[in-house]
Parts: structure tokens; C-alpha cells; sequence
């Protein structure tokens, strides 16, 4: 294990608006932003300062690149991940890789994110996670009943989505918070409000929003393929994300 890394951002701040913008991405620790939808460690780390204690039990169901795992060791959280992509497994194994001062545990597991079967009713302390934008970025090739990526109906990833809303509402202690950051999408040029359908089940699931946060998106450049696009076929490009705060009550 490494023990002479960085392991906190310069200059941190702690948000207290809903606009957030990270233009530089996280360089401390084990954090890379090579794997294709991560969050940026900025969004996790003012996610666990404010909606979580040292000591408490997270959870990131869709762990992916590892981003939130890295985040919880360095402050001190206990720390459930999973996802169903082997990939982003080994990989999440691999970026705990160093070491810190405290005695936070990790638990790295393979299950869908729909049928936490490894997770106990009301045992976890905060919830955080980025999903997949229904098909935009395929995380493997498997069938639907095995990864909500392969998806491309907006409303039938949503319906998955509301399992997941179901089992996040079971495992989430009374009275905490879960946080998703999810954007939305065009389907034939039209907006598809993919967020604001994924929030709904959530609502209809009994958890009440606390924030609906717009995080910019920096990593999506308006390159002048794109720009011509948009201006020959009048549409523009969505570079925002909703972050969206849940509370069990």
C-alpha cells in the first residue's frame, strides 16, 4: 500500500448554493477520471462532509470507477460498494490501494444495485451514488436483467430505477439522507427529462426531496462538431446534471 500520497484537495471548499461547477477534477489520492461517467471527488466529498458524521455507514451501490470508496477511506466512513460490472470491481479494489490514519472499513461487492441481498434493512447512514443515464454510456453488454445500462427506454429505465429507489428506502436508516446525481438527455432532438422521471419514483418510493442541486458539466465540451450541430438543427446542448438530496422520514 502507498502511504506518501495526497490524500486532500487544495484549496476545499464547502458548497452552500444549489449551483455547483468543479471545473478542475480531483488530483489527490488515488482518483483518475479515466473511467467513462465518474463523478468528480469534489460532488462525493461535499456529499459525505455534509450528510454524513465520521464513524457512520455509507453505501454506493453503483460504485463504478471507485470515486465514492476512495472518498469515505480518506474521511473516515465506513464504506459498503457494489456494482455488477466485474470491471469496475477490481478496479474499485485496486483504488483503495493506500494507506490513512484511520480504522474505516471497505466492502467491496458484487450485487445489483435492484436486490441488495448483502445489506441489512435500516443498517446504512447515508446513500450516494451516480447511475447510468439509462443506454449513453453501456457498461457492458449483458441483458437488461443484469444491468440497467443496457436500457434505452427512458421509462422503462425509470421503472428499474424505482427498484432501486425501493431497496435504497429499505436499507437507509429513518431519518437520513441518499443523494443520486443523474442529467437527462435528447431522444430525435426533443428533451428527455430522464432526472426528473428517476426523482419521481423516488417520491412515489416515500423518500421527500431535500435538494435538487444543478451540478455543471465541465468534462462534456462543446466541441465545434457539436456547436454546428446544434445551431443547423436548433437545439442546445445540455451540459447540467441534477443532484438530487433524498430524506427516509
Amino acid at each position: 500500500m502507498s502511504s506518501d500520497i495526497k490524500l486532500h484537495p487544495d484549496d476545499f471548499e464547502m458548497e452552500c448554493t444549489t449551483v455547483w461547477a468543479f471545473p478542475r477534477r480531483g488530483n489527490w489520492a488515488t482518483h483518475k477520471s479515466d473511467w467513462r461517467g465518474n463523478w468528480a471527488p469534489e460532488v462525493v466529498r461535499n456529499l459525505v462532509l455534509r450528510y454524513s458524521k465520521e464513524g457512520d455507514v455509507l453505501l454506493d451501490p453503483m460504485i463504478g470507477g471507485g470515486t465514492t470508496a476512495i472518498e469515505a477511506k480518506i474521511l473516515n466512513r465506513h464504506i459498503v460498494c457494489s456494482d455488477v460490472n466485474d470491471v469496475a470491481i477490481e478496479r474499485t479494489k485496486k483504488s483503495l490501494d493506500f494507506l490513512t490514519e484511520n480504522k474505516a472499513w471497505q466492502k467491496v461487492l458484487k450485487q445489483d444495485a435492484r436486490e441488495l441481498k448483502h445489506v441489512e434493512d435500516e443498517s446504512v447512514d447515508f446513500i450516494l451514488t451516480h447511475p447510468p443515464y439509462a443506454d449513453i454510456i453501456k457498461y457492458s453488454d449483458g441483458k437488461i436483467e443484469e444491468d440497467i445500462s443496457s436500457i434505452h427506454d427512458i421509462d422503462e429505465f425509470a421503472n428499474e430505477m424505482e427498484k432501486v429507489a425501493k431497496e435504497l428506502y429499505r436499507v437507509l436508516k429513518k431519518g437520513q439522507y441518499c443523494a443520486i446525481l443523474i442529467g437527462d438527455t435528447r431522444r430525435n432532438k426533443m428533451y428527455q427529462p430522464l432526472a426528473y422521471k428517476v426523482m419521481q419514483k423516488f417520491l412515489d418510493t416515500g423518500f421527500l426531496l431535500k435538494e435538487d442541486i444543478i451540478k455543471r458539466q465541465f468534462n462534456c465540451k462543446a466541441t465545434g462538431f457539436w456547436v454546428n450541430k446544434s445551431r443547423d438543427f436548433n437545439f442546445l446542448l445540455i451540459m447540467h446534471e441534477h443532484l438530487f438530496v433524498f430524506k427516509k422520514v
